[in-house]
């Protein structure tokens, strides 16, 4: 016999989370699934850094950051650079986005007792146009709390529905099927999953112990992106990125496996812009893993210099925090994996952050003892553990030591040191003039006048070869995976479009919505082909509220 409720969601993340709160705030029963167990509620959002994407914010305003909807608009216009039939509906969620971030985002996650650190980073600086891709100015808010910090009022919400009886969890529930009828999801059938103690992140079991159906007046798909399956990476690869790596790092847990993408194409929806993804460049082995390859994101600041894995400089603007997939596109036609930043010990204690909840536990725990940590000498402690134990990384007294531990690393002779230092050298005259010609010393200099930037993110410009300023370190990086840009095509209130027609005639599904990474954070593609980061927490935000709301009035 066949469970019933108004609403079902399938996925138990942010998007999921919100969904189900503004679904049974509005009255309606909920049943939430997931093919994990209890321990894995949250999903992605609780290893993020938290950060979020704000326009005019009092944060801004103390840093005298002046933003604007328009200036913030022009930005995603010309980083997104939308450009297919396809983008009609990503386009206007792209624009109520902005809206909403420049308005009542802030006050609506203030009011549920979410808080902000006070200084506002400045993520994607762009590519070197002013109408192409990048931030114009700081827009990167940190959550106090990181991402168990943006979670933190959603589970408190869907806590109090359970034990007031109107939400319910299925966890170790796989869905397998959109059921429709004449035309109508009324609901999703799919594998029990047997019971597993693993902890979060980790690969649970997927043996099947039984099965389930559920009918509902309402079906809101939120299952998250195909970041843990590198094949299914691969395959949709976009040749606009060139060839796709053979090795990468995973920045997500193997269940983030891009099943219900298929599952609700199967169900009549149209699915786009799939060749869109973010990847990050700036990969590490994870010393401590979780999960299997498990990648950790370096967040850089300005300075360190960037060279590729025969040691050669990349072009501007591919410099640490400017343009992620424009140096990724310039990296895959180098013909190896990997690439090298060449910095300084007093570039790493104050420039390198490490992205994630746990790799943070300052931020994470609002632990303002240990944040007062961070301006001491030398680098935070998940940044020096990386140092003692962390695969990626070689330190050196000279040149000559440092480029023979990155070719043993690697294990081939790939970089000349005499190459290496003409490029070290050739940087240091140029910190040594106030002028200069370097633009990436002229992009430095430009960073510390964002006073934020000065007081924690961008190192006193120095020579690389001035011994009080080492040791020389290089650091391995990778190609690490992340989130998928395209998706499940939905309109405003996050209804799943039909397939089979010209996208301005597609109509939508009835009973059937998507949210959050699945749905391309919104319309199946709100970024476009770019993203201008503190934008994905934020989509789900969004995009689950939209179809949690619009859910609710549907089953009423």
């Amino acid at each position: 016999m066949a469970t019933t409720t108004d609403i079902v969601v399938v996925g138990a993340g942010l998007a999921g989370l919100v969904a189900a709160c503004e679904a049974a705030d509005a009255g309606a029963r909920v049943l939430v699934l997931d093919q994990e167990p209890e321990q894995s509620l949250g999903g992605q959002a609780h290893w993020s850094l938290g950060g979020l994407f704000l326009v005019d914010s009092p944060e801004q305003r103390r840093l005298r950051v002046r933003d604007s909807f328009d200036l913030a608009w022009s930005d995603w216009l010309g980083s997104a650079q939308f450009d297919r039939d396809d983008d009609l509906w990503p386009q206007r969620w792209a624009e109520a986005y902005v809206h909403f971030a420049a308005g009542e985002k802030r006050a609506w996650l203030a009011a549920q007792g979410l808080k902000l650190f006070p200084v506002v980073g400045w993520a994607e600086r762009g590519d070197g146009r002013a109408d192409g891709h990048g931030n114009s100015v700081p827009r990167f808010h940190l959550t106090w709390g990181t991402g168990p910090g943006v979670l933190e009022p959603f589970l408190r919400r869907a806590r109090a529905h359970e034990a007031s009886g109107r939400l319910s969890f299925g966890f170790r529930h796989r869905v397998d099927e959109v059921v429709v009828e004449d035309g109508r999801a009324v609901g999703v059938r799919g594998a029990v999953l047997a019971p597993d103690a693993t902890a979060r992140g980790t690969a649970s079991t997927r043996e099947v112990v039984g099965d389930f159906e559920v009918r509902a007046g309402a079906t809101i798909v939120t299952s998250g992106g195909i970041g843990g399956d590198l094949d299914l990476v691969r395959r949709f690869w976009p040749e606009r990125l060139g060839t796709p790596p053979e090795q990468m790092v995973a920045g997500v847990p193997a269940h983030v496996d891009g099943r219900m993408l298929g599952i609700t194409e199967a169900a009549g929806a149209s699915l786009v812009n799939r060749d869109r993804m973010w990847h990050y460049t700036e990969g590490l082995h994870n010393w401590d893993p979780v999960w299997a390859n498990h990648g950790i994101r370096i967040l850089p600041g300005p300075s360190s210099l960037w060279l590729d894995a025969f040691g050669r400089r990349l072009p501007a603007p591919c410099y640490p925090g400017f343009d992620t997939l424009g140096t990724l596109r310039h990296l895959r036609t180098t013909g190896r994996d990997w690439s090298w930043f060449i910095l300084t010990a007093k570039v790493i204690e104050k420039e390198f952050a490490l992205s994630g909840s746990e790799q943070n536990p300052d931020l994470t725990g609002r632990d303002l003892k240990l944040v007062a940590q961070r301006v001491k000498p030398g680098p935070p402690g998940p940044v020096q553990a990386f140092l003692d134990h962390g695969a990626d990384f070689v330190q050196a007294t000279s040149v000559d030591q440092l480029v023979a531990g990155m070719n043993a690393l690697v294990g081939e002779d790939l970089v000349d040191a005499a190459a290496v230092r003409h490029i070290v050298e050739a940087r240091d005259r140029e910190i040594a003039n106030p002028f200069g010609k370097d633009a990436q010393v002229t992009a430095l200099r430009g960073a510390r006048n964002y006073l934020g930037d000065k007081l924690i993110r961008a190192a006193s410009p120095h020579r690389f070869l001035d011994p009080k300023a080492g040791p020389l370190i290089a650091v391995r990086l990778s190609i690490l995976t992340r989130k998928t840009l395209g998706g499940i095509e939905t309109d405003l209130d996050g209804r799943v479009l039909r397939a089979g027609a010209a996208s301005a005639e597609r109509e939508p599904i009835d009973g059937l919505y998507a949210a959050g990474e699945v749905a391309g954070f919104g319309g199946g593609g709100m970024h476009g082909y770019n993203a201008l980061e503190g934008t994905f927490l934020g989509g789900c935000l969004f995009s689950g509220r939209a179809a949690g709301r619009a859910a609710a009035r549907g089953v009423r």
